[in-house]
């Protein structure tokens, strides 16, 4: 610092020079320390923020325009200073500002003060506005009485009940030859379908004179003035010793480690096999990937300053940037608005490809974890951001969850019913809706994550018998129609619905005339435990006589493309068997089967992910 004071005393260099390189340079805080001229001081002291400096060299100037202090009000409105914004709109007699100012602090006995200057000022629009800002309805009247708007006087009085004022002015219409008659009817019916409301000032939310603020540390430029500058040029060797200080070594403190203790032959601590134990030598990179496109949230903020200056702090994360750095499920992302990142990690995760039946679960999860707060007239609401109930907003904290799996377990109960009842378009849409809500489900603990995976697999089945049930209806072949009837049954369905399935497939076999398969079918129906419950008695009875003669007459009339005895899964696509040889692909995400020549393509069960990518699964924590 001494070095920079003598260069700018002894420099050839022009000042003005030397200020604007420094300005030019960010630092208009240094430059201001070397400046007298006072208008010079006031524009770095304006560029700085510095306040108190730019009001002094404001005093020394005595600008007459009150431009000065315009600059002055904006700066210090900008950093939220109430008390140097009032000085200022004082100084340029600003009163319309000022009581605008006024109103927004919640300065009420100010403001009566600026109504009383208005009346004095003969100000009209002044002293109107600020009799609204203070909801003085009696002053309103008054000054409309006053200017001859006696038909506004009139309603205004009558809306708020100001008889005695609405009678005096309801008589001097009248003496004028006009007449009252009608006029709060239209001034309250000719806005349409507005309806009018009573005009009072907001409250302000906060009573403060500034708002508040970081004190930060001098910089180490200030107070330059008094340093005394010395000679700096290079001295003898013999002078070093005593400027930079004798380098005394003491090997007992050098046997002292940093902590100052002096390790002794009882210590156990032994580090010599320290190689023994492999290295973690794992890197996992930044904590979310550049291809995320996730963007850096501080890239706004300011960087950081050497020792001999001063920084302001580093804002925080939002809460949607800390939701997508602490979590690796897609609904957590797009509760937070990141929805590439959440659909990037649906698609390296389950593989995704097809996201438009997500759309409006991922707005959901969006809209679920936001709140707008409404606030009195004439501002507008407070967005805020949902976090979960497991802490406080802050590094740990996740959004709030919109998918939750009771929900799930509600839709399941519907689907379930509806199949139950012969519903099975309803079924087909509740079933496809559960398995596409959970990719965006997020559950609490190892439990419910199995559940939901649990609850996975029973819609993929559904699903696929639903559609071998829709196609048995589309088929006029009878081959056809039996061998789907077939694959029916061996979906995983809940007992009492395969028992329907196995009691039309039983019908359908034993119609064709296919006896054999026919056989199979009774033989499982009757085997089930809830064949022997007195509500299906008669179809127990019908089960017996179709396995008698079935075993009489031993032939099927068709040959077909089924083996009860082989085990086999359906093929999703053309609805056929895929037997242990066959070569087989599945879908990322739900797990359907399909031929290989599949491989690649959407999968029809979910229709959300392809078919044969390997990943690492469905994510269902947080």
């Amino acid at each position: 610092n001494k070095k920079v004071m003598k260069m700018l005393k002894n420099s050839s260099l022009c000042e003005k020079a030397i200020i604007a390189y420094l300005t030019q340079k960010g630092w208009p805080e240094v430059a201001l320390h070397f400046v007298r001229d006072p208008k010079t001081r006031f524009k770095l002291a304006l560029a700085c923020g510095d306040l108190e400096a730019a009001m002094d060299s404001a005093f020394q100037l005595k600008d007459d325009s009150g431009e000065c202090w315009r600059d002055i009000g904006a700066e210090a409105l900008r950093q939220g200073n109430h008390q140097v914004v009032e000085m200022s709109y004082q100084k340029t007699k600003d009163f319309d500002r000022l009581s605008f100012l006024y109103m927004l602090t919640g300065n009420s006995e100010n403001l009566k003060k600026m109504l009383k200057i208005a009346t004095m000022r003969k100000d009209t629009m002044g002293r109107y506005n600020t009799a609204l800002f203070l909801g003085d309805a009696a002053e309103r009247v008054r000054v409309l009485e006053e200017t001859g708007n006696h038909n506004l006087a009139f309603v205004c009085a009558k809306i708020h009940s100001l008889d005695e004022e609405a009678g005096r002015i309801a008589s001097v219409i009248v003496a004028a030859g006009g007449t009252v008659e009608g006029l709060v009817e239209a001034a309250t019916a000719g806005g349409g379908s507005r309806i009018g409301c009573l005009l009072q000032p907001p409250t302000p939310i906060v009573r403060a004179n500034n708002w508040p603020t970081i004190s930060l540390p001098k910089h180490s430029m200030e107070n330059m003035e008094n340093v005394v500058v010395h000679d700096i040029s290079p001295s003898s060797g013999e002078d070093a010793p005593e400027k930079w200080g004798e380098d005394e070594f003491d090997e007992s403190q050098a046997a002292k480690g940093s902590s100052g203790v002096v390790p002794t032959p009882d210590d156990d601590l032994d580090l010599s096999d320290v190689d023994a134990w492999d290295e973690d030598d794992l890197e996992f990179g930044d904590e979310v990937p550049d291809d995320y496109g996730i963007k850096n949230f501080n890239d706004g903020a300011m960087p950081d300053i050497d020792n001999s200056g001063c920084a302001m702090p580093k804002a925080g994360q939002t809460a949607s940037a800390v939701w997508v750095s602490n979590s690796s499920h897609a609904a957590d992302h797009a509760a937070a608005g990141s929805m590439e990142t959440a659909m990037q990690l649906l698609h390296r995760q389950v593989a995704i490809a097809h996201y438009v039946p997500l759309k409006s679960y991922m707005v959901g999860a969006f809209l679920g974890a936001q709140v707008s707060i409404p606030f009195t007239g004439g501002s507008c609401s407070l967005p805020l951001f949902r976090n979960d109930a497991s802490g406080f907003p802050g590094k740990e904290s996740l959004p709030l969850k919109g998918l939750k799996m009771r929900l799930l377990e509600l839709s399941l109960k519907e689907s379930f019913r509806a199949f139950q009842g012969g519903k099975f378009t309803d079924a087909m849409n509740g079933f496809m809706e559960i398995i596409q809500k959970i990719p965006l489900t997020v559950t609490d603990g190892r439990n419910e994550g199995m559940e939901v995976k649990e609850m996975l697999e029973i819609c993929r089945e559904y699903i696929t018998a639903l559609r071998i049930k829709i196609a048995i209806g589309e088929t006029e072949d009878p081959v056809r129609s039996t061998e789907l009837s077939a694959y029916f049954t061996h979906c995983n369905l809940q007992p009492s619905h395969l028992l329907l399935a196995l009691r039309s497939a039983m019908v359908t076999s034993f119609k064709h005339k296919n006896f054999i398969v026919a056989a199979s079918f009774a033989r499982r129906l009757l085997e089930l435990p809830d064949v022997n419950s007195a509500r299906n008695a008669q179809l127990r009875v019908k089960a017996t006589k179709v396995l008698q003669k079935s075993e009489q007459m031993a032939r099927n009339e068709n040959e077909l493309n089924y083996d009860a005895g082989a085990p086999f899964v359906v093929d999703c696509a053309s609805l056929v068997p895929l037997y242990p040889s066959d070569a087989i692909v599945k879908c990322s995400y739900c797990g359907s089967t399909y031929g290989k020549e599949w491989k690649g393509s959407v999968c029809l069960t979910c229709q959300l992910s392809k078919v044969g990518e390997q990943t690492l699964g469905l994510v269902t924590g947080k």
